[in-house]
């Protein structure tokens, strides 16, 4: 049980003093890096789907 207290308490410890947290304004400018980012590769995934089921049809009608 002491090993788990102790594990616990580095742990504040560690999190409270030693880990640099990033600002109000930093945080928000990496959000929104993010969410374009996201949407970019959410257009570019859909752009591939797209052109992997048209390619696909494509094949169908010509075998069938």
């Amino acid at each position: 049980m002491n090993k788990i207290t102790n594990y616990f308490k580095e742990s504040y410890n560690e999190l409270v003093y030693k880990v640099s947290w990033p600002s109000r304004n930093e945080l928000s400018s990496s959000a929104v890096v993010v969410m374009f980012a996201s949407l970019i590769i959410a257009v570019l995934i859909f752009l591939v789907d797209f052109a992997f089921e048209n390619i696909i049809r494509m094949i169908y009608r010509v075998l069938l």
